[in-house]
């Protein structure tokens, strides 16, 4: 063979090599450095701070709440259909509610009925400081301290919005912040056979639900009877959120379900 042949011959060999060289080196790199960058994702969205969505139970018990933000004209007959089945639920109302409505707060409580806070001015918290959501949380606090010298403990973010920051400011603030996993979306108003089928055939639906609805929805009080009715018949009692809760030694899975240690 001629010498420039080999001379060729031996310069693709070694740059064979070397290309083999940097590829098994690079896939090596990518094995060691991807599963820790995938761990450090994970992990960061196991530590995001989950408000309670439903509780892991036994009992065949639900939660009904309704929030309270804006009118009153049926908080009245709600309250009656309530008592007529002998149900307790809980309330969850901004600080302008509270002050505009103030004789209708002392009515539920005198119910049997939790009081909950929906913040002050149903803001968006997830855009506020620590400082600004604590805030949204004392106002209605102190208010409600002061009208029926309950200290509630209970707390829905406005819209269902929150972030860690949000959730940090109800724990400084002694409050359970608390979500649902069965929306009734009776604030779309789609009518009141649209509320009973949403509610009681939700995917959802299951022993520790936490239901959503409003008490200035359009036709939410027209269906409360009814869904109270089916969901009775399928076995389910109704409990405030305040019993439904674990109040110590638990945890919140990833779907926001709360669960003893």
């Amino acid at each position: 063979m001629p010498e420039s042949n080999k001379k060729d011959l031996f310069y693709a060999t070694a740059k064979t090599v070397f290309l083999c060289a940097c590829f098994f080196l690079l896939f090596a790199a990518l094995f060691t450095y991807i599963p820790k960058a995938v761990d450090t994702i994970s992990n960061t969205i196991s530590e995001k701070k989950l408000p309670i969505y439903c509780v892991k139970t036994d009992k065949p018990q639900i939660a009904l709440s309704f929030d309270a933000a804006w009118g009153n004209e049926d908080t009245t007959r709600i309250l009656e259909i309530l008592a007529k089945h002998d149900v307790h639920v809980t309330f969850f109302m901004t600080g302008g509610w509270m002050n505009k409505y103030p004789d209708d707060v002392k009515a539920i409580l005198a119910e049997g009925h939790d009081l909950g806070n929906h913040s002050q001015n149903h803001k968006q918290m997830s855009t506020l400081s620590l400082a600004e959501c604590k805030e949204e949380l004392t106002a209605p606090h102190d208010y409600i301290k002061e009208l029926t010298g309950e200290e509630m403990i209970l707390f829905r973010p406005p819209y269902g919005d929150y972030n860690d920051t949000v959730i940090q400011a109800a724990d400084e603030c002694g409050y359970y912040a608390i979500q649902w996993d069965v929306d009734s979306l009776d604030w779309k108003d789609y009518g009141v056979d649209s509320i009973i089928k949403t509610v009681t055939q939700h995917k959802h639906l299951g022993d520790g639900s936490i239901i959503l609805m409003h008490n200035g929805a359009k036709y939410t009080a027209d269906a409360l009877d009814s869904v109270i009715t089916i969901l009775k018949e399928k076995g389910y009692e109704f409990v405030p959120i305040s019993e439904l809760i674990i109040r110590e030694n638990f945890e919140i899975d990833h779907e926001g379900r709360q669960y003893s240690k």
